[in-house]
């Protein structure tokens, strides 16, 4: 049986996110993949020509320009401004056009059922580019997930003038709000919030604590004004820690009810690198990650859900649920702002 033609893709918006975006399409197309990098698309005309040259591709300056130009696309990457996703997503999906749409999927819930209902109307898949759900460590911690009861995320970053038309929910905490949303799969009952604007006119940092309807409660803190990188997410369940750092893909679980066969040198080794002391019936172990890209894994995943017609790992409606939760912080967030006169 003839092998299927390549996916021609092409990438919306060309700056920092979109560059990667091309990068990864043609690392995979140079692979082997079957996939082609056929356009990118940006406003900004110097920026698309930009990118054409190094990619490669031809440029345009309209989602529909390009539609009208290229004979056949199957699939597009949206990495334009959040507040932009609705308009950009709409001419593609209703082309045919299946889409990866960079996290938030859409600047308000009205836009995000716009595009899913698009994306039911015209048979078309819709994936959030919720990344970090493809992070080799979160992907080896779910093999050890059994009941999680308490979450503890921090996600530090020194501040860039990147993403500044959303606030650091929407920017950085989103990130973790959807992987535990997707851990816990149990709906919210309680949100407390609160946040500051420090370099912005939009809150830089916040702190939140999430309680679902199963008992588990979530901490969240989010900066983008930090004066460190910190990317960690810790969780508790019965008898057991886990620890995972994202920027290293790490990931380390501690057992409390077994010492595991370890030796003190072993044990204390371990112990030093969380920073605790080895006790007795305690079993900290190293966890086993294959390194790899999450982008490139994100867009491979992608580029399967498209060719076999299958719902992504990261669905739009994972994507609209994120969002949801992370508008309802910003709303608890306004609330004691006004609350204590800030």
């Amino acid at each position: 049986m003839a092998s299927s033609p390549p996916l021609r893709v092409a990438v919306v918006g060309a700056g920092a996110f979109g560059r990667n975006h091309l990068r990864v399409y043609r690392e995979l197309e140079a692979a082997g993949e079957a996939v082609q990098l056929a356009a990118v698309v940006d406003s900004n005309a110097t920026v698309a020509a930009e990118a054409a040259q190094a990619f490669g591709v031809p440029a345009f300056e309209t989602i529909e320009a390009c539609l009208a130009a290229i004979e056949r696309l199957d699939a597009a990457s949206i990495c334009v401004p959040t507040v932009h996703h609705g308009a950009a997503a709409e001419p593609l999906l209703v082309a045919g056009v299946d889409v990866l749409i960079e996290k938030p999927l859409a600047a308000s819930l009205a836009d995000a059922d716009r595009i899913l209902e698009l994306s039911r109307k015209h048979n078309r898949i819709v994936q959030a580019g919720h990344l970090e759900r493809f992070n080799p460590a979160v992907t080896a911690a779910r093999q050890h997930l059994h009941q999680p009861m308490f979450f503890e995320s921090h996600r530090l970053s020194i501040f860039t003038p990147r993403s500044l038309d959303v606030d650091v929910v929407l920017d950085l905490m989103i990130h973790d709000l959807d992987i535990v949303l997707s851990l816990v799969a149990s709906p919210v009952r309680e949100v407390r919030a609160v946040g500051l604007p420090v370099l912005s006119n939009k809150v830089d940092i916040a702190n939140v604590r999430v309680e679902f309807e199963n008992g588990c409660v979530a901490n969240f803190t989010a900066s983008r004004v930090s004066t460190e990188r910190v990317r960690k997410l810790r969780f508790f369940q019965p008898h057991q820690y886990l620890s995972l750092d994202f920027a290293r893909q790490d990931l380390l679980m501690i057992d409390v009810t077994a010492a595991a066969g370890m030796d003190l040198t072993q044990l204390a080794a371990l112990a030093q690198m969380v920073g605790q002391h080895p006790s007795a019936g305690l079993s900290l172990k190293k966890i086993s990650v294959e390194q790899g890209e999450p982008l490139r894994l994100e867009i491979a995943s992608f580029l399967g859900a498209v060719r076999k017609r299958a719902t992504p790992l990261v669905s739009g409606e994972d994507g609209r649920a994120a969002l949801a939760l992370a508008l309802e912080i910003n709303r608890t967030i306004a609330a004691h702002a006004k609350r204590t006169g800030l």
